[in-house]
């Protein structure tokens, strides 16, 4: 899978990296992440300073706590106790507006980065090829936009002020115990590797664990997706207990992955938790030694106590804000792997805007293939004169659809050359080329909007009246009206669902005229309607490729008898090209055999 091309090199025999390389990765791709904090770097300082404010006046309190003791409680000092309490108070209201100041900050600063990252990684999306789409799949692509990007959310949100908080408390802490006792501060701090090694190699775990996690999580998302974009096909066959099944078992899968996830979790806290209390009953123990021999006061064996739980309560926390971060991990490097994979199809650096065309197409001795395995077209050879009609005829796998794909350059070519108007399609930029071409392909496919924006997709710039002009031109205007309850501000419904095949070909063909290309390509766009639509969307296309250099593929001949030149393909080369007339007159041509399939006198007509 590419998005997990770099969990494929130097791996250990159990199928994970080796745990120096996953420590230098979850570092960099951190590090990668903290880079969308950048831009708001000024509010990550000020996040930055309110939160050591406010941590620091929390470390107040076991400093209270022994003046408490031994100032009040064993002297009995009214007056001392009115003063400590009042100045407490004054330090928690402090701290409470500080703790706001960091943590409205810092959301923002996250908040922030995540919308930039959500933003370049849709971007990125949009540059990625024709083959990209067809080798993923739709619904681990909207998981990793939606899922993935939210777990980096926490990550750079309120993870990191806890990580943070609890790493300023537990230094502030520990300075203060080597002040109250320096070896019972040395004996306590022992246990810190044992803590810290368990952590890490939990902590490992725990992120490979959240990545099957979130792949599970992605795998259910396509079967949800496919399942409800062909729904039409699932209840047709009655199949909607079948796809219950599959995605009951999906999430069954994921359920798994998830419990592995949190089993670890719920390991580590405990562990990091029981290991922490322990210090403090070793602290308790080794400090009543300590004011027995004198060394130590009561107060500050209570002073001391309480910041041994300030050390002890941020290792706790650390373990869980860990596990959360190698979770945050996983998802981290899955999308940044996204985000390195590289766009198949670019503009090449010296590319120029291609002017306005005229439409004169020349394929020159083009290979094409979607794989090394199966080449699709090979030694494809022709040249067209502006403003012609090319009809593009062959049986299915020919390799129509292909050639005409390579057109506004959706693949790159692997030999060959085309060209149009002289340009070499590979050194002109895409915008300007794909600008210029229009298509109207077999599946019509609309935006969940209105009719009117749908149309005005092809010219973002047009006015009402450009966009009824284009309407009427293709026979829409009519029925836009009369037939649909708030004409062109009627929303079509998801993939234009609302409307007939018929309609939704016309409005197709609307946005077609009002973007106004050179080339035109036509494919299959009348093969499933029926004679009345078919008759209306023939008329509109007619209009529409006037003037324009049109390429046709249809499997119906009598609606390409009156293109101007003919390519027969076969086995992705042309076998055959020529006028209908011409091409009719070969009784042993592929023309002329598909020509005789479709109209022998005994050929069912439906």
């Amino acid at each position: 899978m590419a998005l997990r091309r770099r969990m494929t090199q130097s791996q250990e025999p159990d199928g994970n990296l080796p745990r120096k390389q996953i420590d230098r990765e979850g570092i960099r791709s951190f590090s990668r992440l903290l880079a969308y904090v950048r831009p708001n770097l000024g509010w990550f300082i000020i996040s930055l300073i309110a939160l050591a404010i406010s941590t620091a006046l929390g470390l107040v309190l076991p400093l209270v706590v022994q003046s408490l003791v031994d100032g009040v409680l064993i002297e009995n000092n009214f007056q001392e106790l009115n003063r400590l309490g009042g100045s407490l108070l004054i330090v928690f209201l402090v701290q409470a507006i500080f703790s706001f100041i960091n943590r409205l900050s810092l959301d923002y600063v996250g908040e922030k980065g995540i919308a930039a990252i959500r933003n370049e990684f849709y971007a990125h999306l949009q540059t990625m090829s024709l083959r990209f789409y067809a080798n993923g799949r739709t619904g681990s692509i909207l998981s990793l936009l939606t899922n993935d990007i939210s777990l980096l959310k926490d990550a750079i949100t309120s993870n990191l002020t806890s990580l943070l908080r609890q790493v300023l408390t537990l230094i502030g802490a520990s300075i203060f115990l080597f002040i109250l006792d320096w070896r019972l501060t040395l004996l306590i701090l022992t246990g810190i590797p044992i803590i810290s090694l368990t952590m890490v190699y939990l902590g490992r775990k725990i992120r490979a664990a959240a990545s099957e996690a979130q792949e599970q999580l992605g795998e259910a998302a396509n079967i949800a997706e496919e399942t409800i974009s062909g729904v039409r096909i699932v209840k047709s066959f009655a199949r909607e207990s079948y796809e219950y099944g599959r995605f009951a078992t999906q999430v069954d899968a994921t359920f798994d992955a998830s419990m592995k996830r949190a089993r670890l979790s719920a390991t580590l806290a405990p562990i990091i938790g029981f290991m922490a209390f322990a210090s403090i009953t070793l602290t308790l123990w080794f400090g009543s030694y300590e004011v027995i021999n004198g060394r130590l006061t009561v107060g500050g064996l209570v002073a001391y106590l309480v910041y041994t739980m300030l050390v002890a309560a941020p290792i706790g926390q650390l373990a869980g804000l860990y596990a959360q971060f190698q979770a945050a991990l996983g998802a981290i490097d899955r999308v940044f792997a996204m985000l390195d994979t590289p766009a198949e199809i670019t503009d090449h650096p010296k590319a120029k805007p291609i002017p306005t065309l005229q439409g004169h197409v020349q394929f020159e001795k083009v290979d094409f293939d979607y794989t090394a395995e199966a080449r699709i077209l090979r030694n494809v050879t022709f040249d067209t004169e502006p403003g012609q009609v090319i009809a593009l005829v062959g049986p299915s796998g020919a390799g129509k659809t292909t050639l005409v794909n390579l057109i506004p350059r959706f693949y790159d070519i692997q030999d060959g050359r085309i060209t149009i108007d002289g340009y070499d399609i590979r050194e002109v930029t895409l915008k300007s080329l794909r600008q210029q071409i229009g298509i109207v392909p077999q599946e019509t496919i609309l935006f969940s909007d209105s009719v009117f924006n749908n149309i005005r997709y092809g010219n973002l710039e047009a006015s009402q009246e450009e966009v009824e002009a284009a309407a009427k031109a293709a026979n829409a205007h009519d029925f836009i009206m009369r037939d649909l309850p708030h004409s062109y501000d009627t929303l079509v419904g998801e993939r234009g669902i609302k409307l007939s095949g018929g309609q939704r070909q016309r409005v197709a063909i609307a946005r077609a005229i009002l973007k106004d290309p050179r080339i035109l390509i036509l494919d299959e766009a009348t093969s499933s309607l029926d004679s009345e639509s078919e008759h209306l969307v023939q008329d509109a296309l007619e209009t529409l490729m006037q003037g324009r250099t049109s390429f046709v593929i249809a499997h119906r001949l009598s609606t390409i008898q009156n293109a101007d030149w003919v390519l027969v393909l076969d086995n992705g080369g042309i076998v055959e090209q020529g006028t209908h007339t011409s091409l009719l007159a070969d009784p042993n041509g592929l023309y002329r055999r598909l020509h005789d399939m479709q109209f022998a006198p005994d050929t069912p007509k439906y």
